[in-house]
C-alpha cells in the first residue's frame, strides 16, 4: 500500500422520523405486513399529485445547518427516471441541480489528529420499495417479491466530499455523522432497519498521479463494522490488481457479509443517465432567511459543544466525554444523573463501565433500560455514604437493571447494607487472623501480599458487608501490633 493513495466518498441515505411519507399521508411505520401502508399517491397511479410533506424540508433543514452548510434559498425537486420492479412509477422524485443545502463540512478525530471532511451536498427524496429475494442471495434466488410499504419513506442523502482515505476514517465519519443526526432528532439512525444506508465509493491511484484512479462503488452493508470490512478487503482487492499490472472496472459491488469479500453486482462503464427533468407536479421552494434562523434556534447543543462543557465544566477526561456524547441518549442519561449526583467523574465510571455492559450483554438500548437516571444516583448516593460497598453495588445494580427497583428497596429487602462499625469487624478480624497462621506469619516475615488473602476471608465471613477500607485499617493495626 506504500504505491498507493487511497481515495473514499461516501453516500448516506438516512430516513427521516416523520410519522407520514414525503408526498403523501401513508405511514412510514416500520415493519407493517407488505403493501399495507400504500395509497395511489405512492403507488404512482394515473391521474394523483404529490404534497409535500413540510416537516421533511424541516428535517432537511436542520440537517443542513447541524452539517454547517450553506441552505439553499431557493430549491427544486426533480425527476429521476429509472425503471426497477420496486419504483412503480419507473421515476424517483428526487432533487438534482439545486439541492436544499451544499458545501458544508464535519470534522473527526482519528489517530489524535483532527480531519475536516467535507459535505458536498444534502438532497430530499423519495425511497424506493423493497424486493424480497427468495434464496441464499440475489444471485441465486429463485424468486423475488416487491414491498412497496417503503415507497415514498422520506429520505435525505448526504453526499460527502473524497476526503476519506482509511476504514478507520470512513468508520469515526459515519458514527460523527450518526451522533449529530441523533441529536438533532430527525432520525433514528438504526441500519438494522435501513433508517441508515451507506454506499461507498473507493478508488486507489499512484501517489503523486494527478488524477483519481477507477473507481468501485460497494453497496449492502448493513453496520459500521461491515462498512468498514468491505473498506479494507476493497482496498486489498484493488491494489492486489493493480500490483499484477491489471486495470480496475468501474463498477456496483455488493458485500457478502459471510464471505468477508466484495461481489460485482453489475458494470457500469459510463455514467448512468438518469435523464432528470425539473418535476413539474411540485412548485420550487424559497426557502427565506426567517425560517432558516426558525429552524436553527431548534437546533440542540450538538455533540462537540456538549463534549466541551463536560471537559470544562465537569472535569471529565476528553476520553469519557467523548464516548458519553457519542449517543444523544446516553449523554442526557448521563446529564439527567447529574442532576442528582453531582460527581460526574463517578458517574461516568458507572454509565461507562456497568451500564453500558449490560446494555451491550443484552442487546439494548439506552432508551429501553430500566433504571432511570434519578435512581443511579440514589445508587451511587448510597455508595458514597459509605452504606454499600463497591461490590455490593454492582450487584444491586444488576437487579435494578434487571427488575426496574430503587436502590433503596434492593438493599433493605436483601440486607445489603455494609457493615462500618470498627468493633462488629474488630472481632472477625481477629477471628479469621486466629485461624490463619501462616498468612500471618508471612505478613511478619515481609510479604504484603499476605494482607489481600486475609481481607478477601473477611468479605467472605461478612459476605461481602463489611467495608473494605474498615477492614484493611484494623488488619494493618492487628499485625502491626504482633511481635
Amino acid at each position: 500500500m506504500r504505491d498507493y493513495q487511497i481515495t473514499i466518498g461516501l453516500e448516506v441515505h438516512v430516513e427521516l422520523k416523520t410519522n407520514s411519507k414525503i408526498f403523501c399521508g401513508c405511514s412510514t411505520a416500520f415493519g407493517s405486513r407488505q403493501n399495507t401502508n400504500v395509497c395511489p399517491v405512492c403507488l404512482g397511479m394515473p391521474g394523483v399529485l404529490p404534497v409535500l410533506n413540510k416537516k421533511v424540508v424541516e428535517y432537511a433543514l436542520k440537517a443542513g445547518l447541524a452539517l454547517n452548510c450553506e441552505i439553499a434559498a431557493f430549491s427544486k425537486f426533480d425527476r429521476k427516471n429509472y425503471y426497477y420492479p420496486d419504483l412503480p412509477k419507473n421515476f424517483q422524485t428526487s432533487q438534482y441541480d439545486l439541492p436544499i443545502a451544499k458545501d458544508g463540512f464535519l470534522e473527526i478525530l482519528v489517530d489524535g489528529q483532527v480531519k475536516r471532511i467535507g459535505i458536498t451536498r444534502i438532497h430530499m427524496e423519495e425511497d424506493a420499495g423493497k424486493l424480497v429475494h427468495q434464496g441464499d442471495d440475489i444471485a441465486a434466488s429463485y424468486s423475488s417479491y416487491v414491498d412497496l410499504n417503503r415507497t415514498g419513506v422520506p429520505l435525505i442523502e448526504i453526499v460527502s466530499e473524497p476526503d476519506l482515505s482509511s476504514g478507520e476514517d470512513v468508520k469515526a465519519y459515519l458514527e460523527k455523522l450518526k451522533a449529530i443526526l441523533q441529536y438533532t432528532e430527525i432520525s433514528d439512525c438504526k441500519m438494522e432497519e435501513g433508517s441508515l444506508r451507506c454506499d461507498v465509493n473507493l478508488s486507489l491511484k499512484e501517489k503523486g498521479a494527478a488524477q483519481l484512479g477507477t473507481r468501485a462503488e460497494i453497496k449492502n452493508m448493513n453496520s459500521f463494522k461491515a462498512v468498514q470490512r468491505a473498506i479494507e478487503h476493497e482496498i486489498e482487492r484493488q491494489s492486489d490488481i493493480l500490483a499484477g499490472g491489471g486495470q480496475v472496472i468501474q463498477e456496483t459491488r455488493s458485500w457478502d457479509e459471510n464471505r468477508g469479500i466484495t461481489v460485482s453486482m453489475r458494470s457500469k462503464e459510463e455514467a448512468h443517465d438518469y435523464r432528470y427533468f425539473p418535476e413539474p407536479d411540485l412548485a420550487p421552494m424559497v426557502i427565506d432567511n426567517e425560517w432558516v434562523e426558525r429552524v436553527r434556534k431548534t437546533l440542540p447543543e450538538m455533540p462537540d459543544a456538549r463534549k466541551k462543557r463536560l471537559v470544562e465544566e465537569h472535569g471529565l477526561p476528553a476520553y469519557d466525554a467523548g464516548v458519553i456524547t457519542s449517543s444523544k441518549a446516553l449523554s442526557d442519561y448521563f446529564d439527567a444523573v447529574l442532576v442528582k449526583y453531582q460527581d460526574a467523574k463517578t458517574t461516568s465510571n458507572w454509565v461507562m463501565g456497568e451500564l453500558l455492559r449490560l446494555l451491550n450483554a443484552n442487546a439494548m438500548e439506552v432508551e429501553e433500560v430500566k433504571v432511570k437516571p434519578e435512581q443511579l444516583a440514589g445508587l451511587l448516593i448510597l455508595l458514597e455514604k459509605g452504606t454499600v460497598s463497591g461490590k455490593i453495588a454492582k450487584t444491586v445494580f444488576e437487579e435494578m437493571f434487571a427488575t426496574g427497583a430503587g436502590a433503596d428497596q434492593i438493599v433493605k429487602e436483601k440486607g445489603l447494607v455494609q457493615i462500618s462499625d470498627e468493633g462488629a469487624i474488630a472481632a472477625i478480624v481477629q477471628q479469621v487472623i486466629d485461624a490463619n497462621p501462616q498468612s500471618v506469619a508471612d505478613f511478619i516475615s515481609g510479604k504484603e501480599q499476605a494482607v489481600g488473602f486475609l481481607v478477601g476471608q473477611v468479605m467472605k465471613e461478612t459476605k461481602g458487608k463489611a467495608n473494605p477500607g474498615v477492614v484493611n485499617k484494623l488488619l494493618k493495626e492487628k499485625l502491626d501490633s504482633i511481635d
